[in-house]
């Protein structure tokens, strides 16, 4: 069928989910509407951070930022790697509807998936910072 070269390209998708508490990054393959690889800031490597945040004071509203964003790329690329997965689509457009602030910290994320070995496609709509 013709349609499939035209799809294979943006069959894996990458979503984020994210709360002032936490951030996930999950990657759906869009033929079986089933996720195949997800990182988020409430696995265990970040439970001491996320510890820490809750006895800062001034209590801070948000538990994860640039830094752990990028943390959560790399796992999330690293995991992609592992099942032979080499790209990802992003939603560009609903990426840059999202407030200017987690754009900035989302960003990250995205290069760090990239510097792991999976392209992802719609990204470069992000500003660098």
């Amino acid at each position: 069928m013709a349609t499939t070269t035209h799809h294979h390209h943006h069959r894996h998708v990458l979503q984020l989910v994210l709360s002032c508490r936490k951030i996930t990054a999950q990657v759906t393959n869009t033929t079986t509407s089933s996720i195949i690889a997800m990182a988020s800031s409430s696995e265990q490597e970040f439970l001491a951070h996320n510890h820490s945040v809750l006895n800062r004071f001034p209590r801070s509203h948000r538990f994860w930022d640039a830094k752990i964003a990028s943390r959560i790329g790399e796992k999330l690329g690293l995991r992609l790697r592992e099942i032979g997965i080499t790209g990802v689509q992003i939603d560009a457009n609903e990426e840059l509807s999202r407030p200017l602030h987690y754009r900035t910290m989302v960003s990250p994320l995205f290069r760090s998936v990239q510097r792991a070995g999976v392209h992802v496609s719609g990204a470069d709509n992000f500003p660098s910072f």
